[in-house]
């Protein structure tokens, strides 16, 4: 089972939903790094589940154990491991799926893949509760990123057909990347989430879930990082995007608009401001041949509606080869989509690091890892 990533900057992903804990292991960061422990809990608490009715009921409190790599606040340079315990589990909302396919789930496939030997629990190493690692890693490469003067922001930019106020891709600044990360419900506009959490609301009370589009930017990252082909920022941000469960679209600028338009109405004219080559519109999204332009990187990621809905649902039982309804039990968001706006935080800022730490090496970064002195 494929739960690493990385190269320079490298992640492990481990454990599964109702096992007795989670966790991640981190190779490749500097030594010296202060890590600010305050920050990280409320980054990783914005993703924590049971706070509200558009959340599933499952309470965690997601708080991470560091197992190694960490001394006296900061990194060591060896590999930083932690775990996050599971509390809070009903495996037995689980018993009778072991031989029945739960339509839009990865049942099937994982019995097919692992013999029959992968944990179903609560979805098993599938489930969406890896993500909660998965934003412990990008929370610490936020704060990596945030020293050297490059910031990152999400929100739910559409939800049940509701559209929130998009970013700005010329202009996006500090203040509205922070903006929908200080809300209860992550949109930059406040109407507009009401709106979707009502959509949503009325979705769950009709036993069934909607889907999303998490719009992520990033400000700050310097021109000319990244490769052309196989391996520039385009690819290492969607194969981590695409690594987030309920994930099946991902695009950068304008994305699928862009196959509309001309190359006169797409293509983004160049020009000098304040001594810096820059472009006058952003439809690339900041990206041109995998390389970094120095304008806002712009990119967003899909979700569809949360498979697990407890209307009644056509499967078959895959080993005894027979047909059936099944109701699904269990405790499930009614929009997947809404949690997992800073685990595309996290993913975009994980390709972020690592590709910055390799153009420049840890020599190259601008800034002092450890605390600023007084």
């Amino acid at each position: 089972m494929s739960s690493s990533w990385g190269n320079y900057l490298k992640i492990s992903i481990f454990g599964e939903s109702h096992g007795p804990r989670i966790g991640v292991v981190i190779d490749g960061l500097p030594a010296g790094l202060a890590i600010d422990r305050g920050a990280l809990s409320a980054f990783m608490l914005r993703r924590a589940p049971g706070r509200s009715k558009t959340s599933t009921p499952r309470r965690e409190s997601d708080e991470p154990e560091f197992l190694s790599g960490y001394y006296k606040g900061m990194t060591t340079g060896t590999p930083l491991a932690a775990a996050i315990r599971n509390s809070d589990t009903h495996s037995s909302d689980y018993a009778e799926f072991s031989s029945v396919a739960r339509p839009g789930h990865a049942d099937y496939t994982g019995f097919l893949r692992y013999e029959g030997y992968n944990d179903i629990r609560g979805g098993g190493h599938f489930s969406g509760r890896l993500t909660a690692p998965l934003v412990f890693a990008g929370g610490i490469a936020k704060q990596l990123l945030e020293r050297e003067g490059i910031f990152i922001g999400a929100h739910l930019a559409r939800a049940a057909g509701i559209s929130d106020t998009p970013y700005d891709p010329v202009h996006l600044g500090e203040e509205m990347l922070r903006r929908a990360g200080l809300r209860d419900f992550p949109t930059n506009d406040e109407a507009a989430g009401i709106m979707m959490q009502d959509a949503i609301e009325e979705a769950r009370m009709a036993l069934d879930s909607v889907g999303g589009v998490v719009e992520c930017g990033v400000i700050g990252f310097p021109a000319g990082i990244g490769s052309p082909m196989f391996d520039g920022l385009e690819n290492r941000m969607a194969s981590l995007l695409f690594g987030i469960p309920a994930v099946k679209g991902v695009e950068f600028g304008d994305g699928f608009t862009a196959a509309d338009l001309r190359g006169s109405q797409h293509n983004d004219a160049f020009a000098i401001r304040g001594g810096a080559i820059v472009t006058e519109t952003n439809h690339a999204g900041g990206i041109l041949g995998g390389i970094s332009s120095g304008m806002p990187i712009i990119v967003r990621a899909a979700f569809k509606p949360t498979a697990s809905i407890a209307q009644t649902q056509q499967s078959v039982d895959f080993i005894e080869h027979t047909q059936g309804n099944l109701n699904i039990r269990g405790r499930h968001d009614p929009c997947v989509a809404v949690r997992a706006v800073p685990v595309v935080e996290a993913a975009v800022a994980i390709a972020s690091a690592a590709a910055l730490i390799e153009a420049r090496g840890y020599e190259g970064l601008q800034r002092p890892w450890g605390p600023e002195e007084e």
